[in-house]
């Protein structure tokens, strides 16, 4: 807990002598500052954010109750503690102030012991709060990280099954980020893409390709195209990273971080034109997370090299998405592509997994 000695308080009343008095009883114990009026006051609190405000009712101009509703409307200071300091004995008095959020009332003429022990009390209820919202704080960012490390770990398994693609799970990461982050604006995706939605994307993308783990060796590690029946087998990924990232998020619940990576790996293989799979799902129907990948995935492959092919120079990679419009793709979604070519490019360029790769990248 913290020592209440390192406590702010500060001092708002336009009487010189009530501000002697306050400053009397609490300034041995704690860092007192001082306010003669409503307008100084909010002043202060923003070049200085105090532990606790001793704020008087009646001033003149901006009086206590609207210092107060200031106070409490921002989300910056909403959290300090504000007594009111009063003549008023009426009740009513009483109730409005404490509706508008101060924590208690100190009546005129002052006892400095009252006053000592009011303040005291606040700011250790304020401290041990603080100290939970801390705790809350670090065990959030522990269950953050671990979520991170599950998904890392799971995605890493899918890559270790297809060694050629080590980079992949970064690059289709950082795409399906940016081409999110873009579309916050569109008025069709602002209401899902939140940030807290685009965070999760970008955490959950690993995950898109975990269903590899379920096609054959044979098939996955073949050196060369493979045959259509091997396609139709490899196509079987997707159902496969679906149904079991499905089975973890009913443990979870369908508000767990899995959500997401389970759209965007059963989805990320269909096309808009409902030529996909593995539901053959067409336009709107998508899930977003699958078309956002869908996007991720398919320029990614084309820039990387696989023992069937070189890559593809990055013009002709978003000239066949950009083909792929209204067919394959999102328009939407390729308009935004397309606005971000150069993007797309950089992280490529960055997360390369060849040197040939990266100079098929460079400017």
């Amino acid at each position: 807990m913290s020592d209440l000695s390192k406590c702010s308080i500060l001092v708002v009343d336009d009487t010189e002598s009530n501000v002697d008095i306050l400053v009397y009883a609490l300034g041995n114990d704690y860092d007192v500052s001082v306010a003669m009026d409503g307008e100084n006051a909010l002043e202060s609190v923003a070049d200085h954010r105090p532990d606790l405000i001793l704020l008087d009712i009646m001033m003149p101009g901006m009086d206590g109750y609207l210092v107060c509703e200031k106070l409490k409307a921002d989300q910056a200071t909403r959290h300090i503690p504000v007594i009111f300091l009063t003549a008023m004995t009426e009740e009513q008095d009483e109730a409005k102030g404490l509706a508008l959020g101060a924590v208690d009332y100190v009546t005129k003429p002052f006892s400095p012991e009252l006053v000592k022990a009011r303040v005291k009390n606040q700011l250790e209820l304020k401290m041990h709060r603080d100290h939970l919202e801390e705790l809350v704080k670090e065990r959030t960012r522990q269950l953050e990280l671990t979520q991170e490390v599950t998904i890392e770990s799971m995605g890493t398994l899918a890559e270790y099954r297809d060694p050629e693609t080590g980079g992949h799970i970064k690059r289709t990461q950082h795409y399906v980020k940016v081409l999110a982050k873009h579309l916050q604006n569109h008025l069709k995706y602002k209401e899902f893409l939140t940030d807290s939605v685009v965070d999760l994307l970008y955490k959950s993308a690993p995950l898109h390709d975990i269903g590899k783990v379920g096609v054959k060796d044979s098939i996955l590690l073949k050196p060369g195209k493979i045959t259509e029946e091997e396609f139709e087998e490899m196509k079987k990924h997707a159902a496969y990273g679906r149904d079991v990232i499905a089975v973890q998020e009913r443990k979870l619940g369908v508000n767990s971080f899995l959500h997401h990576a389970g759209r965007m790996a059963g989805y990320h293989h269909e096309k808009w034109d409902g030529t996909g799979y593995p539901d053959g799902l067409a336009g709107d129907d998508i899930p977003i997370e699958g078309r956002l990948m869908a996007i991720a995935d398919v320029y990614d492959a084309l820039i990387s090299r696989r023992v069937y092919k070189p890559p593809f120079p990055p013009e002709k990679a978003v000239a066949i998405i950009a083909e792929g419009k209204g067919k394959h793709f999102d328009p939407d979604m390729v308009e935004a592509f397309l606005k971000l070519e150069d993007t797309f490019r950089r992280i490529g360029y960055e997360y390369a997994d060849y040197d040939e790769e990266r100079e098929n990248l460079r400017r």
